[in-house]
């Protein structure tokens, strides 16, 4: 039995908190900004820092150019190959590149690693303030 509202694709839609659980329950996530002309899409280790993801990313890369105040979207989700269930939650807001030392070493405690494991010199952290968070779940239906 459903309990929140049905979207016009049969889609459950997800209220804010269990959206911001679900994305938190993942490690990776995908940001999507334009660079160079060019849509990008990349995954990222994240975390979740209230309403906020926060990851970090290398000099140099194509990441560093979303810097402070840049629209980007984020999105992850989850699918159960077995029961065809799933879900998938879409972030948009602005990009802010945290500076505070105190912020930075209390999300170095929480062991965020860069995507792929790669050694990161001189990271840089960046953090999406949320305009919007929305979320849909499939119910799905056992394989079998």
């Amino acid at each position: 039995m459903t309990v929140h509202p049905i979207d016009h694709a049969g889609l459950e839609i997800l209220p804010f908190a269990d959206c911001l659980r679900l994305v938190d329950s993942v490690p990776v996530g995908r940001v999507g900004f334009l660079a160079d002309g060019e849509i990008i899409i990349l995954p990222v280790n994240h975390l979740m820092d209230g309403p906020d993801v926060i990851f970090r990313t290398g000099s140099g890369s194509k990441l560093c150019s979303v810097g402070s105040k840049n629209l980007i979207g984020f999105e992850a989700d989850h699918y159960d190959v077995l029961t065809r269930s799933g879900w998938s939650v879409v972030i948009t807001g602005f990009t802010e590149v945290v500076e505070s030392d105190t912020e930075i070493e209390r999300f170095e405690r929480l062991g965020l690693q860069p995507w792929g494991g790669a050694a990161v010199r001189d990271p840089h952290w960046i953090r999406i303030r949320p305009t919007s968070v929305t979320g849909r779940r499939t119910p799905g239906t056992a394989v079998g």
